[in-house]
């Protein structure tokens, strides 16, 4: 607690009861809401209110988007953090009003209702962690706030948590081809491309047919439309191009997206969704596949398929890894049955 003094000599002597008790009920409003005087004279700015600070970052990621700085996925993810973060304090018992309140315990606060009362796991939690530290590195850079209210927050980690997919088994991989062979077959080349080129969802969604050659068997993925943003080249094997050709691929437009609407060919480029969507809704509810069976299983699926029959630095150039171990994330270390290429292996001793 600090005392200030507030002089009212400039008001006439008949009034200065009444305007000192209009004063003070004003003050107290002010302060009920989180005005703080001492904070507003050492920075203006932290006297900013909470909302008119979340829509300027709103609009200052919106101008990434349009800039090309950041991702669809990765603007979308942002913006639903944020209309989160603003309902929980909205819901708060005394939300906070300025941005100077924006501090460590409001974090915490945050991260806890995340992850305790809600139930969510220790990955969602460390995804709003990542958030706030985001949001909070942009108030100390528009000098809305002096420090980082996230130093010193930890991450919980993905140390003891297993992958919520699993590898597709030999079996359901038939069971699935047999299914989509006569179900849909533009699907079944979604689900080829995943499966033995490793292109992500993401960039399936953005692929034209242009980017295919058949001369030199390859998908070209612009650095555009790929997560690291750097160009890329995959080979595409022959049974793929079989499924091209036996579909039409090649008859339309080299201008149009390889997937568009209902999986075909077309000018209007779809979300990623899709994909997931349609996996969900039947292929594993037809096929009565388990939960951990995901559309981008197949992307593990194929990685570890393929590392069974070819080197570790061809697999890798394929699912265009930075490194080995990159493409070891994508392979099961908990299998359970013998590996039949060394269950007969014979040595030189």
């Amino acid at each position: 607690m600090r005392r200030k003094k507030i002089k009212l000599n400039s008001i006439p002597t008949g009034q200065r009861r009444k305007y000192a008790k209009d004063f003070i009920n004003r003050l107290s409003e002010k302060l009920a809401m989180g005005w703080n005087p001492w904070i507003e004279k050492e920075n203006g700015t932290a006297y900013m209110q909470f909302s008119e600070v979340t829509d300027r970052y709103r609009n200052y990621i919106d101008k990434l988007l349009r800039d090309g700085t950041y991702r669809y996925e990765t603007h979308k993810s942002l913006i639903s953090f944020l209309k989160n973060m603003i309902e929980f304090n909205v819901m708060k018992r005394v939300p906070i009003t300025y941005i100077y309140q924006f501090d460590k315990d409001f974090c915490l606060e945050l991260l806890d209702e995340v992850y305790i009362n809600r139930d969510n796991t220790a990955y969602t939690r460390d995804n709003y962690l990542s958030f706030l530290r985001q949001f909070s590195q942009y108030c100390v850079g528009k000098n809305y706030l002096k420090t980082n209210p996230t130093e010193g927050i930890s991450i919980l980690g993905r140390k003891f948590k297993k992958k919520g997919r699993t590898i597709i088994e030999q079996h359901h991989l038939n069971q699935l081809n047999e299914y989509l062979e006569h179900k849909n077959k533009h699907f079944l080349l979604a689900c080829y491309i995943l499966y033995y080129c490793f292109i992500r969802p993401a960039e399936m969604a953005r692929l034209t047919i242009g980017n295919i050659s058949l001369i030199k068997q390859t998908i070209f993925v612009e650095d555009k439309i790929s997560k690291n943003r750097k160009d890329g080249t995959i080979t595409l094997p022959a049974k793929v191009i079989h499924l091209m050709l036996d579909l039409g691929i090649f008859n339309y437009p080299s201008h149009y997206h390889l997937f568009s609407t209902g999986f075909i060919p077309g000018k209007e480029q779809v979300s990623e969704k899709i994909f997931r969507d349609w996996w969900a809704r039947h292929v594993r509810k037809d096929l009565n596949f388990p939960e951990s069976y995901k559309f981008y299983s197949l992307k593990d699926t194929g990685i570890t398929n393929m590392l069974r029959h070819y080197d570790v630095l061809s697999v890798r150039d394929q699912a265009r890894h930075s490194s080995i171990l990159m493409t070891d994330i994508y392979t099961p270390h908990d299998i359970q049955e013998a590996n039949e290429l060394i269950k007969n292996y014979v040595g030189e001793l």
